[in-house]
């Protein structure tokens, strides 16, 4: 990072801008960081790096640390200037006290502390300490360390000069609130893709993570490339194959915005798109997308026209054009306009303009430049327009088969009497045996069955055609009414509750992970509403004499095993379930249909991009990756002979 980058060579008190403040938070945190689940736990961490990179994006900071600490705590350190500790005008406070008490206060709306800045809100720092049970911040700066404590967002120390330094920077550190969060322990691996994604789009910054719980086995990584986001799409396409080697870069700015583009297509047919604003995941894309998704289309028949592969109006369209890339695009600008604190779409209408002649311009050269590559993107973007038209064919064929226009239900579906959706859940079951216990064991008022028999079609290396056909995947489509792919229509889901209920073994594991990627390929408005959930059958049946209990885990297991045996040490029969069908009707409702007594997981869109991501590794047409990921996870693997 150059100092032409630098923004400001100073950075006081009169940078930090006061807009309101700070009770609301811990009333309604889930408007703050999206909710109070494992995803907002982790947020909090982000909110405090956030802090670090803009600082990053001003040419200040070399080095970001994030450490899991024993006891779930977290600390972020950075090299940047230092958060400001004179005296911010309009309070008359130290403008440190300031950043973590007052909400909406920061150096980004306008006071010269930065140009470009992910937490646009000013928020991300006085959030954090008003959910967490106790935060203290240390400044490195102008050769002194000064020092604060908070609890819940109140000081329990003021700003102290604790002891004299060489270096500038800041630290944090925190616990989060019991009060507020369900779960207060961190995965790693959560906040280490997240690190990871940071240091891709910041070329040159390094990061390292580091897991401190166990004394044993401390986890630490160090990341930092040098080639940016070029090096962040051959990464995602690691466990793919490339049909051309290099990857297609490309950037610009105008004015105080930027924008760079990194692109590398696979021999898949999923698209794979990742778009940010300001070092900011924007999951619902916004201008930069759709600038980048009309250039691509416009680029790519145009020069296929100009060189005769595309003949007269048969273009392909950007559905097609977007078969099997994998594209990065990163955007960073002074007024980002984002919805919603959680930052999930950009709404900046110049940016759009700014993507498009990026793209339109230098594509257009890199096709001439490179002609074999132009032609093997257009090539298997005409392939998917020549697919698409036969998935068109296959649908309606199959829908003049079945009578899906006349609404004629699949045999394998034994449906409910209720017929609205919000009030209806359908269980998915594999075998028969199984399926015909949980017919037996259902509330048949709201609760539907659908048996699934065999292995499914591997939808990682099929198009739309083959699905439509496809004996396994077809009853479940007709049975949720919804369509797929682009004719998708959630409001046409026949149920708001799609249970998966799968054996708790390797066979049921699959079948849960290939349904998972299915969904998340061609269903994903589905699981981004919140319809999709595991069931969650017993492991174990545990017995004394006449008296049954079941338990869910290994540690549940021993737990009531002790209490059952108790002082007298009396025998106890503890019998692990082999599969669902094991089970008679009344224990299947009793343990795992009943809504009383029943556990079940919503799936998440993140869930599902995990899920897609092992199948892409366990069922792609890549070796290595396989071979590692067994060598990896083999020593997890329990009751393989079950």
């Amino acid at each position: 990072m150059s100092d032409e980058t630098k923004v400001t060579q100073e950075y006081g008190g009169s940078q930090i801008q006061v807009l309101e403040g700070l009770e609301a938070v811990r009333k309604r945190p889930g408007m703050y960081i999206g909710s109070t689940s494992s995803s907002g736990l982790h947020h909090l961490v982000y909110e405090i790096v956030d802090n670090s990179i803009d600082e990053a994006l001003a040419g200040y900071c070399k080095h970001i640390t994030v450490t899991i600490n024993p006891g779930n705590t977290i600390t972020v350190t950075d090299d940047g200037r230092g958060i400001p500790v004179d005296i911010q005008p309009q309070t008359g406070k130290p403008a440190l006290e300031v950043v973590f008490t007052v909400l909406h206060a920061g150096g980004k709306f306008g006071g010269g502390g930065y140009k470009v800045s992910g937490g646009l809100h000013g928020v991300g720092a006085s959030v954090v300490n008003a959910l967490s049970e106790w935060l203290q911040v240390r400044v490195h700066k102008n050769g002194l360390i000064h020092e604060m404590k908070f609890s819940r967002g109140n000081i329990t120390q003021e700003m102290t000069i604790v002891g004299k330094t060489e270096k500038n920077g800041t630290e944090v550190t925190f616990k989060p609130d019991p009060e507020m969060f369900d779960t207060l322990v961190y995965d790693y691996e959560i906040l280490h893709e997240r690190m990871r994604e940071e240091a891709f789009l910041n070329a040159g910054l390094s990061i390292t993570i580091t897991d401190d719980r166990d004394d044993e086995k401390q986890v630490s990584e160090t990341m930092c490339y040098e080639g940016g986001i070029r090096e962040f799409a051959v990464w995602c396409n690691k466990n793919k194959t490339p049909i051309h080697q290099d990857v297609i870069y490309m950037s610009g700015m105008k004015g105080d915005a930027s924008a760079e583009i990194a692109i590398q297509y696979n021999d898949g047919y999923q698209e794979f798109m990742l778009s940010f604003a300001n070092d900011v995941r924007t999951p619902e894309g916004g201008m930069h997308e759709t600038g980048f998704k009309t250039a691509l289309t416009r680029v790519l028949n145009a020069y296929g026209t100009k060189n005769g592969i595309i003949k007269g109006d048969d273009k392909v369209s950007g559905e097609d054009c977007r078969e099997g890339i994998t594209a990065i695009i990163s955007v960073k600008l002074t007024d980002a306009q984002f919805e919603g604190q959680t930052k999930a779409k950009l709404g900046n209408a110049y940016i759009r303009t700014l993507v498009d002649g990026i793209v339109s311009e230098q594509l257009a050269t890199y096709f001439e430049e490179h002609p074999q590559t132009a032609k093997t993107i257009l090539e298997k973007a005409m392939m998917a327009n020549r697919a698409r038209e036969a998935a068109r064919k296959a649908r309606e064929s199959v829908r003049r088969k079945t009578g899906l226009e006349s609404g004629q239900m699949p045999d394998k579906l034994q449906d409910c009497n209720e017929r609205d959706p919000s009030l209806c859940e359908i269980y998915i079951v594999e075998g028969d045996s199984a399926a015909g216990s949980a017919i037996q064991g259902r509330d048949s008022r709201f609760q539907a069955i659908l048996a699934m028999w065999g292995k499914m079609l591997n939808v990682e290396k099929a198009r739309a055609d083959k699905i439509y056909g496809n004996d396994k995947l077809y009853p479940l489509i007709v049975a949720l009414g919804a369509g797929i792919g682009e004719e998708f229509d959630i409001e046409k889901l026949r149920y708001h509750k799609v249970i998966i209920m799968s054996d708790a073994d390797v066979d049921g594991a699959h079948i849960r992970t290939l349904l998972l990627t299915f969904f998340f390929r061609y269903m994903r408005p589905m699981i981004e509403n919140g319809y999709v959930y595991s069931a969650v059958p017993p492991l174990y049946k545990i017995k004394r004499g006449k008296t049954e209990r079941v338990a869910y885990s290994d540690e549940q297991r021993d737990q009531i095993s002790a209490e059952m045996r108790g002082e007298s040490n009396a025998k106890v029969e503890i019998n692990r379930f082999k599969g669902l069908g094991e089970m008679n009707p009344h224990e299947l409702w009793e343990t795992t249909m009943d809504p009383e007594t029943r556990t079940l997981r919503r799936i998440t869109l993140e869930d599902a991009r995990r899920a897609d991501a092992i199948f892409t590794v366990l069922m792609g047409e890549q070796v290595e990756p396989r071979k590692e990921w067994i060598e990896k996870n083999a020593k997890y693997a329990v009751n393989i002979d079950i």
